[in-house]
């Protein structure tokens, strides 16, 4: 292969890391900058280059590079821009394609950061070789990419898929969501929505509980998981909590796209079987009997701190075609 390489970026609101990746998924080089501080978004593309120059140099220089592939907050695959992103310094309509597509002189892709890692599934994980599965991303809130017949479903305007923002309580005491509207899946199974149902519990359950021996606004997911290992019951009944509501909207999810899997991404995935026995439970419970026994409920087959790099890199293999 003439060229080699990819580049892949994970831009996140506090840091943006670099990864130069081979076509096995191994990646060769990285690099970092912090993503603030950069009023104008021309200053942080030319900061970017410059952290990268010395990376592409050890891999033979840029001419070994075939693309750029970049995930980022509210990333659109159609216009290369990133749209309005909420926890970023720059406003409005950015095309951050095209500018490190000027500055880097090669073909460079966009799309969020749960089409990417759906991408990098596909390309390096356990969705290889499948055609047709939705990836749930699970994080401060709840990310989703659809693959249907081999291709990511972007819709009439790059902005398709957002299955953490479908409402799965109506009634009046549905949790208030960051987007503006109440009941949203993310509000229960994000790694916030664990904790949110950790701090109501504890509020409601007179039970004893290792959670209680943490200041209520220092209680992470993390801490769940650890206190439902040394078999606290409280903190085992908020994991299955969060499994079987999860579980519940992805078997309302198979029926528009009947995919081969769903593979699950994120910090609450290391909770392992205290949340994925209650989601396979109630997904098998709940799915539409057509449906029965086909999909496969998976964890993400990508190393925790690579995936994103690896997931924007994937599509630095197709930016040419662009």
């Amino acid at each position: 292969m003439d060229k080699p390489y990819v580049l892949g970026l994970d831009l996140g609101g506090t840091n943006s890391v670099f990864g130069i990746v081979d076509a096995r998924g191994e990646i060769k080089a990285t690099t970092a900058i912090k993503t603030g501080g950069y009023a104008d978004v021309n200053d942080y593309v030319e900061a970017a280059a410059q952290a990268l120059e010395p990376i592409i140099e050890t891999v033979g220089g840029i001419d070994t590079i075939r693309g750029m592939g970049i995930g980022a907050p509210n990333g659109n695959y159609y216009t290369g821009n990133i749209e309005s992103a909420a926890n970023l310094e720059w406003k409005g309509s950015v095309p951050l394609a095209k500018l490190f597509s000027d500055r880097l002189k090669i073909p460079v892709s966009i799309t969020n950061d749960a089409n990417a890692a759906a991408v990098g599934e596909m390309t390096y994980g356990v969705a290889r070789g499948m055609k047709n599965f939705i990836m749930i991303t699970l994080g401060t809130g709840v990310g989703s990419g659809i693959v249907v017949n081999g291709q990511l479903v972007y819709g009439s305007d790059g902005f398709a898929g957002e299955l953490g923002h479908v409402v799965i309580d109506n009634s009046p005491e549905a949790r208030v969501c960051g987007c503006g509207r109440k009941g949203c899946l993310e509000t229960y199974c994000s790694a916030t929505g664990i904790v949110r149902t950790a701090r109501e519990k504890l509020l409601h359950d007179p039970r004893p509980s290792l959670l209680r021996d943490i200041n209520p606004d220092e209680i992470t997911g993390l801490e769940v998981t650890k206190a439902a290992q040394k078999g606290d019951e409280l903190a085992t009944e908020i994991l299955a909590f969060t499994g079987e509501t999860l579980g519940k909207a992805c078997s309302n999810f198979a029926l528009f796209s009947s995919p081969e899997a769903f593979i699950f991404f994120g910090g609450p995935t290391k909770a392992g079987d205290f949340i994925m026995e209650p989601l396979r439970k109630a997904y098998n419970d709940n799915i539409l009997y057509i449906y029965k026994g086909q999909a496969k409920l998976l964890l993400s087959g990508l190393n925790g701190s690579d995936a994103a790099v690896l997931g924007a890199s994937a599509l630095g293999w197709e930016a040419e075609k662009l």
